[in-house]
């Protein structure tokens, strides 16, 4: 992460800065939420593409970084919000909002950092960026909402689960560098292939985080499935159900998504997917997707710049958490 930012050094510095004042408040519960929200910001992966790309496509100004931090935010109070739907006690090793607190305040904290994102987007000055987060609310929103109604499908669509993921995480990562782009005014066409950038390198950080799904912490011990455990299959099990299309194992996948599979039915069907070439599979796929991303970066870009960029998305599929 060191030699992904270190074209933008300084710019990602100032940009923590302003995104902690930007969570400042005076009201003690809510301080108390932002502090626990504050100790997970984890590697702020979409900031960095989003000043990356701006840098890429001209300077890095007030717009950029309004323009980060609008986007960070939507994305804090979407997971935060996700929690409470997912009812998951557990983000980033860390307890989630809802369990610390309850929903109820889960829920206003997610509204509180939407409309702070809202501000933000208006604080750009740029009509564009704000539509832009309108859209990705929307998207995230979407893509909760397809995968909430894809509980009860008995079929194991691929295509549904791109158009998940594509509304989830790559809108995310799309935004994100679409944001930079049209952030320092650059051309359409910059823009465009800036979020066709993003959205490729989005798929591949998801299925990442899918294939970590079928291994434990230390990626040798007990499979973790915890995809499995909210009823969410992924590509490697879809892959390998619409396959071998084996009958006991896709009425076993159903128990899986209907939440009435034990956790010794779900090891045996991680066990299952993993025997069958589903992580070799998703994997592959995982790659492509990292190549047609690099294949979009202009040959005109610095070589500090590209450097950065093409360690970025080898970081997405290389990561170890």
């Amino acid at each position: 992460m060191q030699q992904i930012r270190k074209p933008i050094a300084e710019e990602f510095e100032l940009f923590k800065q302003k995104f902690d004042d930007s969570l400042h408040s005076s009201n003690p519960l809510l301080s108390e939420v932002i502090s626990h929200i504050k100790q997970r910001k984890g590697k702020m992966m979409r900031p960095v593409l989003t000043l990356l790309m701006a840098k890429l496509c001209g300077e890095i100004g007030d717009s950029t970084y309004h323009a980060a931090i609008s986007l960070e935010l939507l994305h804090t109070a979407s997971l935060i919000h996700d929690d409470v739907v997912d009812e998951s006690d557990k983000r980033r090793g860390q307890a989630s909002v809802n369990a610390l607190f309850d929903n109820k305040v889960s829920v206003l904290v997610g509204d509180y950092l939407l409309a702070t994102s809202l501000k933000h987007s208006a604080l750009t000055g740029q009509i564009a960026l704000v539509a832009l987060v309108s859209h990705l609310g929307q998207h995230l929103s979407e893509g909760e909402i397809i995968q909430l109604s894809n509980t009860n499908a008995s079929d194991f669509s691929e295509e549904v689960y791109f158009d998940v993921i594509r509304k989830k995480t790559a809108a995310l990562f799309a935004s994100a560098a679409e944001a930079g782009a049209k952030s320092v005014c650059s051309s359409d066409e910059m823009a465009e292939k800036a979020a066709s950038f993003g959205e490729l390198l989005g798929i591949a950080f998801q299925i990442k985080d899918d294939i970590f799904d079928y291994f434990s912490s230390d990626e040798l011990g007990k499979p973790t499935g915890n995809d499995m455990r909210e009823g969410k299959l992924t590509l490697p099990a879809l892959y390998v159900l619409n396959t071998l299309k084996d009958e006991e194992m896709c009425r076993l996948a159903l128990k899986i998504r209907s939440l009435e599979a034990t956790p010794e039915e779900i090891a045996h069907f991680i066990d299952y997917v993993k025997q069958n070439g589903g992580i070799e599979y998703a994997t592959q796929v995982m790659v492509n997707y990292r190549n047609k991303a690099l294949d979009l970066l202009p040959s005109t870009v610095s070589a500090e710049l590209k450097e950065a960029l093409t360690r970025y998305v080898d970081f997405v599929i290389e990561r170890k958490k």
